[in-house]
């Protein structure tokens, strides 16, 4: 369905999706759909939707405690932990039950078949000494694989992993731990700069060796070409920088997880060039973006040739970060078929609603996206921000394209700005759909540059109705 979805999408010279009148039906998944002012755009949401199924675990239980995990809050429970891991997964699968009580660890490996449970009024409390995360392992960060410490919970080609419960995953990063090590690492030659240089250089990743000295800090879960995976119910706080961040994973659900992190990069859920994911009922209280889609950065995105793809984000509330949803910066791979619906965001240290960021360095393909039926109190900057001037600009040779934006129902009482849309002339911003909108107290026109096809239908601004169309 998603090919055909595409192609019917692209045919904008028959199908006016952008406003006119209906005529003819369509065949969406096998069915028929009336194209009256517009293809139902939904119907491919609901097909990935029922598509992601939860993986499923046999009923046995390993108890750490059992394998000499001590919930006294100093204890290091790392080898305990590991051994019921060890012991789940040789069994054939299973849940590794967290109890009450906080148990102190280094960094956890999830195996096939093992769901990882935390028991309410049950914290892992992550070392906050950098080797307990060594020695080096594949991961990526922001966007550029890399030999780094290991994530606090990771993965590497498994299938059938979860993470659940109504339990805490406390970082325990702080102004004292993990959260300075961004101003050393991003300072002149710094690790992110020569780790980039590397990436574009195309040094091969195993030769990309960072860790120990590097302060390149680790992310907080990270299933790393996983299939099958879910995160539900946790609470996730204080993370040295992305705390959900799924990279090359099919098949995900992220559900009921709340994850409060203000510290520098804390982005909520990254998921990273993956397929199929459904993100549902989160709360976000975040130092950075509160979902953010990414496909990797530059050379490496392009070299991996893998967006994200097929992601459903529904019921979720932002309170606090950059962006609610976010599809960049580090989108060198693309993005398609993205959908949000009844999310909630309201703060006055929420930045914006959507957010599109790319640049010419970046590049990439970001097409097909849909929002609605979003609530906003209010946003600092704008409902609805694309900005091909991120960071590098227009300063590299991989122009961007961004294309097919359907967003309804979407109500707002406080901004500065309705729209911030900065495309190229020679790429515009293209095909931006907005229908049945209230955006109150906006303090600022639009800013709207090399943007074609902009169309409003019924969209009410600070009491004025637009139903007009932008072709230029």
């Amino acid at each position: 369905m998603g090919n055909r979805f595409r192609e019917l999408l692209s045919r904008r010279e028959f199908l006016k999706l952008a406003g006119l009148s209906g005529v003819g039906w369509v065949a969406l998944d096998g069915s028929w759909t009336s194209v009256g002012a517009r293809i139902d755009v939904w119907a491919e949401a609901d097909a990935i939707r029922r598509r992601i199924k939860i993986p499923s675990f046999p009923k046995r239980a390993f108890d750490i405690t059992q394998y000499g995990a001590v919930p006294d809050g100093r204890s290091d429970s790392t080898d305990s932990i590991r051994a019921a891991i060890t012991a789940c997964h040789a069994a054939g699968g299973g849940r590794v039950l967290v109890p009450k009580g906080r148990f102190v660890t280094g960094p956890i490996v999830l195996k096939s078949h093992v769901n990882l449970h935390l028991a309410d009024n049950a914290t892992i409390a992550f070392s906050r000494d950098p080797t307990a995360y060594l020695p080096v392992l594949l991961t990526r960060w922001e966007g550029v694989e890399l030999m780094n410490y290991s994530p606090f919970i990771y993965a590497f080609e498994e299938t059938d992993i979860a993470i659940t419960g109504a339990g805490t995953l406390d970082g325990q990063a702080n102004e004292d731990y993990w959260w300075p090590w961004q101003r050393i690492s991003n300072a002149t030659g710094g690790a992110r700069a020569r780790l980039n240089e590397m990436s574009s250089r195309g040094i091969a990743v195993r030769d990309r060796i960072f860790g120990d000295g590097s302060y390149l800090r680790p992310n907080f879960v990270q299933p790393y070409r996983c299939q099958n995976v879910l995160i539900e119910g946790v609470t996730v706080v204080n993370s040295p920088m992305w705390n959900v961040h799924p990279v090359l994973c099919t098949n995900v659900t992220i559900r009921g997880v709340t994850v409060r992190s203000h510290g520098p990069n804390n982005d909520g859920c990254d998921p990273e060039s993956c397929r199929d994911v459904l993100i549902e009922g989160c709360v976000f209280e975040t130092g950075d973006d509160c979902i953010a889609l990414k496909s990797g950065r530059n050379e490496d995105g392009r070299r991996l040739q893998t967006p994200v793809e097929n992601v459903v984000i529904r019921d979720c509330e932002m309170r606090d970060g950059h962006g609610g949803v976010v599809i960049g910066s580090e989108i060198s791979g693309g993005a398609r078929n993205i959908f949000a619906e009844r999310c909630r965001m309201d703060s006055p240290r929420l930045d914006r609603v959507l957010r599109f960021k790319t640049n010419a360095a970046r590049g990439g393909t970001i097409e097909h996206v849909a929002m609605r039926d979003v609530a906003v109190g209010q946003v600092a900057e704008a409902i609805i921000t694309a900005d091909f001037f991120y960071e590098e600009g227009d300063n590299g040779g991989f122009t961007p394209i961004l294309r097919d934006i359907d967003v309804s129902h979407v109500t707002s009482h406080k901004s500065k700005y309705a729209l911030l849309l900065r495309g190229y002339a020679r790429s515009p911003i293209t095909d931006l759909r907005i229908s049945d909108c209230v955006f109150e107290g906006v303090a600022s026109d639009d800013v709207i540059e090399s943007v074609r096809d902009l169309v409003f239908s019924n969209v009410r601004v600070n009491g004025q109705v637009r139903n007009n169309r932008i072709p230029h």
